[in-house]
């Protein structure tokens, strides 16, 4: 056991004791950066290594969130951009993604805490079997309402925005509603994540201060948190600093 196990465990508490119920942010969307550097600091060629270490890392901020009471959480594991990876990459996180939607239908604790589980994003770009493992994901958990936990793959903020407008243009063009009936509640029922509540903070892995078109419209009004722990790296630690971050500070609307 490494020597400053025990000093983290002693944090964990401090920062935990202190941190309030009523002050917890229901909805958490984390940017899960860092993966391939962390292969690459392991020494390791195959970046999967590093993607598998980080579903390994997913798992465990989803108990955090149990435990703290957090209902709502999106993490961000692939853009529209990455498919541009090399094809040994893409091929190989196509493979994670199919084997854990799959794996999720007989996750207990998935079914324990009832978590609904769904995907949004451009889903007609991903592999066939990639889709009915998503299916078979979210069929199994669609009648839970206790928590929902969003999967942001094939996912590209702009190309959303774009996707609602064009999508409303065509009902315009229908005649099913009139241009000055377009507002901001028309726009969110339009986009991947309609329905959805806007979250309240945003956490970014590896160090990197951006956004990198995760969720463009519905962060508006989130508290950001940027964290130099690579994903894979993520302690427990390090993401009760995020939410005591989050509760220390003054959420301001329009200004």
């Amino acid at each position: 056991m490494s020597p400053l196990k025990p000093l983290y465990k002693l944090y964990e508490w401090y920062i935990s004791r202190n941190l309030k119920r009523e002050r917890m942010p229901r909805h958490v969307a984390i940017i899960m950066d860092g993966n391939r550097r962390y292969s690459r600091l392991q020494g390791s060629v195959d970046p999967i290594e590093g993607h598998k270490k980080g579903i390994e890392t997913l798992e465990k901020v989803l108990d955090w969130c149990v435990d703290l009471g957090i209902e709502i959480v999106t993490a961000y594991a692939f853009s529209t951009e990455n498919f541009k990876r090399p094809e040994n990459e893409v091929e190989g996180l196509m493979k994670l993604f199919k084997e854990n939607f799959e794996a999720i239908a007989s996750n207990k604790k998935i079914h324990k805490n009832r978590v609904r589980v769904k995907a949004v994003g451009k889903l007609e770009l991903l592999p066939e079997d990639v889709r009915r493992a998503i299916e078979v994901a979210e069929r199994s958990t669609e009648g839970y309402s206790d928590r929902l936990v969003n999967i942001a793959i094939g996912y590209d903020g702009r190309q959303e925005i774009v996707d609602a407008a064009r999508k409303i243009a065509e009902d315009v063009r229908a005649g099913r509603i009139d241009p000055e009936d377009i507002d901001e509640d028309m726009i969110n029922r339009n986009l991947y994540t309609a329905g959805l509540e806007d979250p309240h903070l945003i956490i970014r892995t590896s160090g990197e201060e951006r956004l990198s078109g995760f969720l463009l419209w519905q962060s508006s009004y989130s508290e950001l948190y940027f964290c130099d722990s690579l994903w894979p790296e993520l302690r427990k630690v390090d993401f009760l600093r995020a939410i005591r971050s989050y509760q220390q500070r003054e959420r301001r609307f329009g200004t």
